[in-house]
């Protein structure tokens, strides 16, 4: 037999006689707690296996979840408004510029010595800046003793004339006395010899000559001499002008508020680089835009329109306006002037143009200054009751609107409808939807 081989164990029959040997001990019987607890484990490897591999699996339900927006169709009030973009100005304001000077020579003297802040308030009568007059004063005291010469020369040369006037009268008296000698030497002609007489006649005649000679120069001695007075009298009053003009210039070196409100400094640029304000000790030249006084009580938006939107607007609309400094300030105002030619920008095609507009504010705030870029909402067409439907439920498919409609059992229907006016949010359902109705957004 084989070595591997493990035979059955053969009974050993007892034969008597034989001795039998001793048994084996028999092994301790397990305690119930331990047999509990293989029990117990091994049932629960059953079930993982069973959980694991045996049981079938449910098949998976590959099947999206849809959520739809929708909207409701609302009955109200309904407005169409057109949003206009540009900056905040004062309708009530003046512009200060360097006083245009009267004396040439003041041009290159002026020179800002005094400036107001940049945002601040001033009052009417105010002083807003001042320009350095030192030069101008001293001008003016030359001009001064030029005038007091000028005076004194016509004064001299009066007394000159007059003294030349008595010279001239008393040469026309001897010029006549010359004349009657001469005369009544010539009736004496007859005791006379020829000679003499012709003598006597040559001088009569001479005498006569002289005093029509003289008789002529006295209107044109007259006219001369006036003449000459007009000419001093001309260059007195020339340099008294000369010194009213300095003196109104010096009274506009000083610069007063015309108005009450704000100060907005006006920008120059200094050798090419970027803009600054005007600032005290810059040397200003004749009509230099130096400031402006603005009213904040009173301001406006200034805009544009396209031309096609043009006709939509009209005097007295009522608008809502907005700050993009300042999103959460809203101010009521209204349309109070519409420009009557499209104009074009110098950065756009000559094809495009826009009509200038202007929307007064309504009320005051204290953020409320110039040059501020804002919008205003202006409401050009408004009904008090109409049927509305959300903008974005609203599909367009060859040239007609359609929208789907919920209904009871979730599902949405497609629904052709009639619209009117519209805005940024709804538009006016004129058939085919009733309030309350929900429909699909987009």
């Amino acid at each position: 037999m084989s070595a591997l081989t493990n035979p059955s164990p053969v009974p050993v029959q007892k034969q008597p006689g034989h001795l039998t040997p001793a048994a084996a001990p028999e092994k301790p019987p397990q305690s119930p707690l331990r047999k509990g607890l293989i029990l117990l484990i091994v049932l629960a490897a059953a079930g993982a296996i069973y959980q694991l591999w045996i049981k079938p699996q449910p098949a998976a339900k590959n099947v999206p979840v849809v959520v739809a927006r929708t909207g409701k169709v609302i009955t109200g009030p309904f407005e169409r408004t057109i949003r206009v973009a540009g900056v905040t100005s004062a309708r009530e304001f003046f512009n200060v510029t360097a006083p245009l000077m009267r004396g040439f020579e003041s041009g290159s003297h002026m020179e800002l010595t005094r400036l107001v802040n940049n945002g601040s308030f001033v009052k009417r009568g105010e002083v807003l800046a001042q320009i350095d007059a030192t030069a101008v004063f001293d001008h003016v005291d030359d001009i001064k003793a030029t005038i007091v010469q000028a005076e004194a020369d016509v004064v001299k040369r009066r007394a000159e004339q007059s003294v030349e006037w008595d010279t001239l009268q008393q040469t026309l008296r001897v010029a006549k006395s010359n004349v009657d000698k001469a005369r009544w030497d010539n009736q004496a002609a007859e005791v006379r010899t020829d000679i003499e007489r012709e003598l006597l006649k040559l001088s009569y005649e001479e005498a006569e000559a002289q005093y029509k000679q003289a008789q002529l120069e006295i209107p044109e001695r007259k006219l001369i001499q006036d003449a000459e007075l007009k000419i001093l009298g001309v260059t007195r009053d020339r340099h008294v002008r000369h010194r009213i003009r300095h003196e109104n210039d010096i009274k506009a070196y000083t610069v007063h508020s015309r108005l009450d409100g704000m100060v907005v400094l006006s920008t120059v640029f200094r050798g090419g680089g970027e803009g600054q304000q005007v600032q005290q000790g810059d040397q200003l030249h004749s009509g230099q835009p130096l400031l402006k006084i603005v009213n904040t009580k009173s301001m406006q938006v200034e805009g544009n329109v396209n031309q096609s939107e043009a006709t939509d607007f009209r005097i007295g609309q009522k608008a809502l306006i907005g700050l993009d400094a300042f999103p959460g300030l809203k101010l009521k105002g209204k349309v109070f002037s519409i420009g009557a030619l499209a104009v074009g920008g110098w950065r756009q095609n000559y094809y495009i143009r826009n009509v200038p507009i202007r929307i007064s504010i309504d009320g005051v705030d204290e953020r409320l200054i110039p040059d501020l870029s804002t919008y205003a909402d202006v409401v050009v067409d408004s009904k008090d009751r109409a049927t509305m439907v959300p903008l974005g439920a609203v599909n367009t498919e060859k040239n007609k609107y359609f929208v789907f409609v919920k209904q009871p059992d979730g599902t949405f229907q497609k629904r052709e409808v009639s619209l009117g006016d519209r805005n940024n949010l709804y538009a006016v359902c004129l058939s085919g939807l009733s309030e309350g109705e929900e429909v699909r957004l987009q």
